[in-house]
């Protein structure tokens, strides 16, 4: 009895063990949840759930791959290590993978992690992109010195109005002769123009041999009727002749007091070099003179004009923000692009106190001998203006950004710029003067140009 009891005792004991092995081979694999992801590899956006993706709003889709959900595990254990990438110039960009930024292209930087030092505060990032910009430029410092003041300006080469001249009719009549055929035909001193034929010309000599034949002691009378004739145009020689001859000559001939070229003195073509597109008008230059033989003038009519080539001008146009550098005498290089070898020197003789209508230049006169130089008029010119030196607070011009009337520079503050309008001068030598707004301890971007987004405007402060 008691070797029954102890068998029963055994059984009782190792029933739950055959229960639980029988029971163990019936239980079902658990069966892991779901997971779904974006199809967007960047965004690397896992969930267990369906839904959008809160990074690019697509749907997301189901994932069966257990390497997918390795890498999820593992991105999960390393979200918190890996702090993501952004663009030094559009601070709002973030990935958590390396590459290129999808406004500007430029290569993504990796964001300092809050345990870093130096690391940039969340109100700097927070702040609007065109009030502040969070980048690493090479930076510059205003620097004050002495700088030699060379300016250059373009401008063109015209006759000396000073020595241009008028042929005129000093009697009335008819053109017999007509010496002169084309526009800027060259003619000398005492050269002859043209004959004209004129009655009150033959009246006045008929006067004069009445005097000398019927009262030749009446001097007063006599000499009165040669300033007449002398005075109406006619030649010393040729009165002479006329006294001589004792017969009226019924034609006077008109001489050029001034050597130089010839134009017609009408008003549509006068000065007509004053002007570089009136030179290149090809049917303005090339027409015939409006005087021709058998036509008749006037009595002080103005008939031609004429301009020496030998004193010319060089007019220089000088922009508004240099005008106040140039001052009378300053001395200048000039260089005519149809003959670079013959460059000179000289000294501004002029500036004109206005500005032409529909130019933004002011105009400055070089007077030259262009005797030896021969530059034909119409040339264009470059000229370099020696202003002197000049002590002022100098920044490289690519650190000065125009907008218009205003002139910006980014100042650095801390890791971030911050544009700041500044008052500007003369630009000299690729240096631009600083006339006020920034201090001789602020650093401001080498580049302005570099941290302009195209999309955003501008706020100054």
């Amino acid at each position: 009895m008691k070797k029954i009891k102890i068998n029963r005792w055994l059984f009782v004991l190792l029933m739950p063990v055959f229960f639980f092995a029988c029971n163990n081979k019936k239980i079902q694999p658990q069966v892991k949840a779901a997971l779904y992801t974006c199809p967007m590899p960047a965004d690397s956006f896992f969930s267990d759930k369906p839904g959008k993706c809160p990074k690019c709003g697509m749907e997301l889709i189901k994932v069966n791959d257990t390497v997918a959900q390795a890498n999820h595990e593992n991105a999960a254990l390393s979200k918190e290590e890996v702090a993501g990438y952004t663009c030094p110039m559009h601070p709002q960009i973030h990935s958590d993978t390396a590459g290129a930024c999808s406004i500007c292209g430029m290569q993504l930087e990796k964001i300092k992690s809050a345990t870093e030092p130096n690391a940039v505060s969340m109100e700097a990032l927070l702040k609007p992109a065109n009030e502040q910009v969070v980048a690493s430029v090479p930076m510059v410092h205003m620097v004050d010195r002495e700088e030699n003041i060379e300016m250059e300006a373009y401008g063109f080469i015209t006759y000396d109005t000073r020595q241009a001249g008028v042929i005129a009719a000093n009697v009335a009549g008819r053109i017999e002769k007509l010496y002169v055929s084309y526009r800027f035909q060259h003619i000398d001193k005492g050269q002859k123009i043209m004959d004209i034929y004129s009655p009150e010309l033959v009246t006045a000599q008929q006067n004069l041999l009445f005097l000398l034949k019927n009262d030749p002691v009446n001097t007063v009378l006599i000499n009165a009727a040669k300033q007449k004739l002398l005075l109406l145009g006619m030649g010393n020689q040729q009165l002479n002749q006329v006294m001589r001859l004792a017969k009226p000559a019924f034609t006077i001939t008109v001489y050029s007091n001034y050597s130089g070229h010839i134009h017609e003195s009408s008003s549509d073509a006068k000065m007509i070099t004053a002007s570089t597109s009136a030179m290149k008008d090809a049917a303005l230059v090339t027409e015939e003179l409006p005087l021709k033989e058998g036509m008749y003038v006037q009595k002080a009519q103005s008939l031609f004009s004429v301009f020496n080539p030998t004193k010319a001008w060089a007019v220089i146009n000088i922009f508004a923000g240099q005008a106040a550098m140039v001052k009378l005498g300053d001395k200048v290089r000039i260089t005519p692009e149809t003959a670079p070898q013959k460059d000179f020197r000289a000294a501004i003789s002029y500036i004109e106190p206005f500005y032409r209508a529909g130019s933004k230049t002011l105009s400055a006169r070089v007077y030259f001998d262009n005797t030896a130089l021969k530059i034909p008029i119409g040339s264009q010119v470059k000229a370099a203006i020696f202003a002197g030196n000049r002590t002022a607070s100098w920044l490289p011009e690519e650190a000065v950004l125009s907008l218009g009337l205003d002139k910006v520079v980014f100042v650095r503050s801390g890791e971030s710029f911050a544009a700041r309008k500044i008052a500007t001068g003369i630009v000299n030598k690729h240096l631009i003067q600083v006339l006020s707004g920034l201090q001789e301890n602020e650093a401001v971007a080498a580049n302005a140009q570099y941290l302009v987004d195209s999309e955003s405007f501008i706020k100054t402060n």
